[in-house]
């Protein structure tokens, strides 16, 4: 990962696309609500020192661009990463004394191939009310026009126009809209999906490779496996083909299903780099701290647990993130925390009465959270108060090990008598 954004760090900005006012509307209308104003913000910026030139921008520094967006540079780092994640920018770093970027603008979907997009249509739905994003939708939406009664006479391009020969113009470096695919790493094996469907249910030649990318799609955003998958696929079958709309709605089912009628929530995985400690040093409670605040709730309990969170797991990650809009550093050091109190055992309830506390007293870094926990554990425990360490007692080893040496790890371990 690149490091934090320099004040004279400079930058170009080089257009690869084509953008106009229906792309403000797309971008405030469907990005914002999943990638957050303050992005939406950084991509209208860069868009408008384009102005004075097309097709890039002069050079500038993150100073400048942290002065006109009133923000500082680590909001911006965060809304950057937001905008590569989500597609619309490109970023290029090239090192040195003072560190040079490009940021290549890439244009926002169609509103059709927005909605059409499994991730970013469930990003948005679950990012809004029922009744604001059928609204967005039918803003979208083409009015119904009654052709009754009325007969098409348009006239044919040969009706009107004639060809006669010249001499043809190279035109290969035309300009036009062009856009990114969202980056994810697939979570099925596709060949073995196939191998689990008889030949004589599917051709496989029919499938394209648009196909095949929203069969990837699907499998991310419903945390599908191989086995999973392809059980859907064969439900989605007519004629040997897989029907599209019939894969997207029996995937949706499934999860519903599975889950008591509820649909996949998106949530930014990692605590953000504004709330995140300065820098990391070689102290064992910025390495543990570190650790806290660069791996996701999801990845925290998959290691505590040596294997995937379970269903119930996920409801109360869900619960922490979305209702309580606990950052998730904040949320690793609260699971952990409960883990460590009540015998290894996750009860909503408990959860629920330590979160609503945290959340009243404003807790958002993760050394906050360590040092509030650890002030908890000791009223609960008085005579062994004063034997609480700088680095809670609490914590778990095992997830740091790839963060300290064997001796560091050895001699903290021998601390906390284990």
């Amino acid at each position: 990962m690149v490091n934090a954004l320099l004040p004279l760090d400079n930058f170009v900005v080089i257009n690869k696309t084509i953008l106009n006012t229906q792309d403000r509307l797309t971008l405030t209308l469907l990005y914002q609500p999943i990638v957050g104003s303050i992005a939406v913000s950084l991509y209208l910026t860069l868009w408008s020192f384009l102005d004075r030139n097309k097709f890039n921008s002069l050079g500038n520094t993150h100073n400048d661009l942290a002065i006109s967006m009133q923000l500082k540079l680590d909001d911006i780092k965060e809304a950057k990463d937001k905008l590569e994640a989500i597609g619309l920018i490109k970023t290029y770093l090239k090192k040195g004394e003072v560190n040079s970027y490009i940021y290549e603008l890439y244009g926002p979907l169609s509103a059709y191939d927005f909605f059409n997009n499994p991730i970013l249509d469930t990003a948005l739905y679950n990012n809004l009310s029922k009744k604001e994003y059928k609204r967005i939708v039918d803003s979208f939406s083409l009015p119904k026009v009654d052709l009754k009664g009325y007969q098409d006479i348009s006239c044919s391009f040969k009706d009107v126009y004639n060809f006669v020969s010249t001499e043809k113009l190279e035109n290969n470096n035309i300009k036009r809209a062009k856009h990114l695919g969202l980056s994810f790493e697939p979570s099925i094996n596709f060949n073995e999906v196939l191998s689990l469907i008889p030949e004589e249910l599917l051709n496989i030649r029919s499938i394209s490779k648009d196909t095949k990318e929203l069969i990837y799609e699907l499998a991310f955003i419903y945390n599908l496996e191989n086995e999973a998958i392809s059980e859907i696929i064969k439900n989605s079958l007519i004629d040997r083909k897989i029907d599209i709309n019939l894969l997207k709605e029996n995937c949706r089912s499934f999860y519903k299903f599975e889950h008591k009628g509820k649909i996949p929530k998106i949530v930014y995985q990692n605590q953000p780099l504004y709330l995140r400690q300065d820098q990391v040093n070689n102290t064992k409670r910025s390495k543990l701290i570190n650790q806290f605040e660069t791996t996701s709730p999801y990845e925290f309990l998959s290691l505590k647990q040596e294997s995937k969170p379970t269903e119930k797991d996920m409801e109360i990650i869900e619960y922490l993130m979305i209702e309580q809009k606990l950052n998730p550093g904040v949320v690793n050091v609260l699971l952990d925390y409960v883990l460590k109190i009540n015998n290894n055992k996750l009860v909503r309830k408990f959860v629920e009465q330590i979160a609503v506390q945290w959340k009243r007293s404003k807790i958002e870094t993760v050394s906050d959270a360590i040092d509030f926990a650890k002030a908890e554990y000791g009223k609960k425990n008085p005579k062994t108060s004063k034997k609480v360490e700088a680095v809670p007692s609490w914590f778990n080893q095992d997830i740091e090990s790839d963060m300290l040496s064997d001796e560091e790890l050895e001699a903290f371990e021998k601390e906390l008598g284990r």
